[in-house]
């Protein structure tokens, strides 16, 4: 790994604080929120909790957005819909478990246009797991995970801008709100959310896609996970990707197309299909062009190490989880989806329901105590797979770790059938995930070019996710309890191999 020069580095803060004005756009994480996707690291309907969505157009043309939900365990699709927002409209929705024994299931009461949704609530499905038809002329390949409806109840969500619907066109005179000076009145012409009651062309394929221009950015989103029983509520920005396609990429409702590989920035890529913008150590901007989609993508959530806090104390009902999810894991280590893919920078393909990533952990208290060495918190006797320490790896696309406290017991914040437990130092203080160590030091993103032709690659994994805290007060006043949640998004740090030249 590499230090990057000092001009480097300032020429790069400086495009960070113009929010890369002047330069064309490519792939990049967005810090300040908007983009062209987004990804929204986690949903779950476990311990009976809901997960609120929304998404916000902000732009003064319309938007055609494919929304898909991905279930925890390998990512295969669970739910894919065509969202059509107007200029400046905010689409919202509830997921919920349809059942003690039964999957998730969506709901709104929003009226912006949706394609392919006969009826709210809708069900998820098991089909892209269970090997099951997904559409005319679309099936998937059974995968080794559970077979359950209930594998539905956890995931992560991605939305993609397949294109802008040009002003004045049928499209948007159909997806368009009518207003009536009345706040929350305004619809679209033919009425509400339900598929066939926007209007034409919503429906037609043809007349959709004629109908739209390649994407520019505007959205922003959110999600909670919120118990109303208990009073908790989780809340979190959805992650925004800029510069992710030059095309219109519009789909019918039933295609597993677009994805995250989708990514292309053919006009300034000189070599491959993408172009990516990455900050690294010290603040560098690192350059490099891909010859696949999905590791321009790779390359924006690409962390040699993550960070963290925990809060655990037993005496104040303190309890935490983290959220790990890999966005882009799936296109590795599917081999069922994508026999052909190159595994790296994850070690092992998707089988027996799972896709072990070897990691390491550290966690130190507040001052200074680390959890390596002789007097190392252990994990519970006897040890199982569940506990981090005795098994050091990560198994899912979407897992959770949960810190245990000083009694040993999981605090269980999120209730997930993801996870794993962390005996940590103390009642509190912060810890790091190696994610560039491991498996024999596999965890590299290869094959990126940069723009004077020298090869770089970037040590670790595509990660994203969140610390999750709740506090529960049993003596806020006489007869009430309260509860106090938190989210921090995931600290994270970036690092370049390949020559100095290369890397600055």
């Amino acid at each position: 790994m590499k230090k990057n020069s000092l001009t480097t580095a300032v020429v790069a803060g400086i495009a960070g604080i113009a929010g890369f004005a002047g330069l064309a756009q490519a792939v990049d994480l967005n810090p300040d929120g908007l983009g062209q996707v987004l990804i929204y690291p986690y949903y779950t309907v476990n311990k009976s909790q809901d997960t609120l969505i929304s998404v916000v157009n902000t732009a003064e043309v319309g938007k055609a957005v494919k929304v898909r939900f991905l279930e925890g365990y390998n990512s295969r699709e669970v739910l894919d819909f065509n969202l059509f927002l107007s200029p400046y409209d905010v689409w919202t929705a509830a997921v919920s478990q349809v059942s003690d024994e039964g999957g998730a299931q969506i709901f709104t009461a929003d009226n912006s246009c949706v394609d392919f949704i006969p009826k709210w609530p809708y069900p998820f499905s098991s089909a892209a797991y269970t090997g099951g038809v997904a559409g005319p002329g679309v099936s998937y390949p059974k995968d080794s995970g559970p077979q359950g409806i209930e594998r539905t109840r956890e995931g992560y969500i991605e939305m993609i801008t397949m294109g802008d619907i040009i002003p004045g066109s049928d499209l948007d005179l159909a997806t368009t709100h009518e207003q009536t000076g009345v706040p929350g009145a305004g619809m679209p012409p033919d009425g509400g959310p339900v598929a066939g009651r926007c209007g034409a062309p919503v429906g037609n394929d043809v007349a959709t896609a004629a109908d739209l221009l390649p994407p520019t950015s505007g959205l922003f989103g959110g999600g909670a996970v919120v118990n109303v029983g208990v009073g908790t509520f989780f809340s979190y920005n959805a992650d925004a990707i800029e510069g992710f396609t030059e095309t219109v990429l519009y789909t019918n409702p039933s295609a597993l197309t677009p994805t995250l590989q989708a990514a292309n920035t053919p006009s300034i890529a000189a070599t491959g299909v993408a172009r990516s913008y990455v900050f690294t150590e010290n603040g560098a901007l690192l350059t490099a062009d891909f010859a696949r989609g999905e590791d321009a993508v790779s390359a924006v959530f690409m962390a040699d190490a993550i960070y963290n806090e925990y809060f655990i104390d037993s005496d104040l009902g303190a309890s935490s989880d983290w959220v790990v999810t890999f966005p882009t894991k799936r296109f590795y280590v599917d081999k069922g989806l994508y026999p052909s893919a190159i595994t790296s920078p994850f070690a092992n393909a998707f089988a027996g329901g799972i896709s072990n990533v070897e990691l390491s952990m550290v966690t130190w208290d507040q001052e200074e105590l680390g959890s390596e060495g002789p007097n190392a918190p252990r994990c519970p006797s006897p040890p199982t797979d569940e506990c981090f320490l005795t098994a050091p790896y990560l198994p899912y696309e979407v897992n959770v770790i949960t810190f245990l406290n000083a009694e040993g017991d999981g605090t269980d914040v999120l209730g997930s059938a993801l996870s794993k437990t962390v005996p940590a130092v103390g009642l509190s203080g912060w810890g790091r995930i190696d994610l560039a160590s491991g498996d024999a030091g596999s965890h590299v993103l290869g094959g990126g070019v940069t723009a004077g032709g020298a090869d770089v690659a970037i040590p670790g994994l595509p990660a994203t996710g969140f610390h999750a805290n709740n506090v529960i007060n049993a003596n806020a006043n006489p007869g009430l309890l309260a509860n106090y949640s938190g989210v921090w998004r995931h600290r994270a740090s970036r690092s370049c191999a390949g020559d100095d030249a290369a890397c600055s």
